[in-house]
């Protein structure tokens, strides 16, 4: 099978046995969401998928694992694609979230609103000790990814979070359950391996009937919230006082 739908320029994509490896590939841009980014990664996602892969491990290539929405030529954009650009980004964050195959993210360095819910979306999650978070989508009216993150932390500590959109750490993070473990780079491929490890441990069927289980029950709402908070009038307008502040 090859990789003919996804953008190799984007997105690195590495298969070791059982395991699908994908790799934000735009270091230069500290791995911020483009439109072509998220069609790639979902387009890889996808590929792993058919390929039945077992474990699906997203990382970042550069300084960090991503810094979230790409906000680069916004204003020669419609307000409408800009719209479009947010749901494609949700419909990718719900297809890692509810994949049949055990998912693994690895941060490292500053990461920001989207590319913070796109490592929140995986399973697992492993950070290294100088990794922050921060989720800043509300600055600008946007809901994004709220309901996953309140899902993981508790809905007190998201409402602090979320309502200063402070910057936290791995420790931090670790503390409230959002990282699940924190190792150095040189150690991401034990992470990997003990990954796979639990992985294999269940049948594609049991892990399929799993995630049935736990799989939340608010995908169409969480799409919707993310509609209407971000269809309201002024998006564009929101954006521009958010990067000026």
């Amino acid at each position: 099978m090859q990789d003919a739908a996804v953008n190799q320029d984007l997105v690195q994509v590495e298969h070791r046995d059982h395991a699908t490896l994908i790799t934000l590939n735009r270091p230069e841009k500290m791995n911020a969401l483009s439109a072509a980014l998220v069609d790639a990664l979902s387009a890889a996602v996808d590929d792993a998928h058919e390929r039945r892969s077992d474990l699906i491990v997203l990382r970042g290539a550069g300084r960090n694992f991503s810094a979230g929405f790409d906000f680069g030529g916004y204003e020669t954009q419609s307000e409408g694609d800009l719209l479009l650009r947010f749901v494609r980004i949700e419909q990718l964050l719900q297809k890692v979230a509810t994949s049949p195959a055990l998912t693994l993210s690895l941060a490292h360095g500053k990461n920001f609103g989207a590319g913070v819910d796109l490592f929140g979306a995986c399973a697992l999650r492993v950070a290294a000790p100088a990794s922050s978070f921060r989720m800043p989508g509300l600055k600008f009216g946007l809901v994004l990814g709220t309901r996953r993150y309140a899902a993981i932390v508790g809905t007190q500590v998201a409402r602090e979070v979320l309502t200063q959109t402070r910057t936290f750490d791995a420790d931090e993070a670790l503390r409230h359950g959002f990282v699940t473990e924190i190792a150095a780079g040189a150690d991401t491929d034990a992470c990997i391996a003990r990954a796979l490890e639990a992985a294999l441990a269940l049948t594609p069927s049991a892990r399929a009937q799993l995630q049935q289980a736990l799989a939340p029950t608010t995908l169409d709402t969480d799409l919707a919230s993310l509609v209407r908070s971000a269809a309201a009038p002024g998006l564009k307008e929101r954006i521009r006082a958010y990067l000026g502040a």
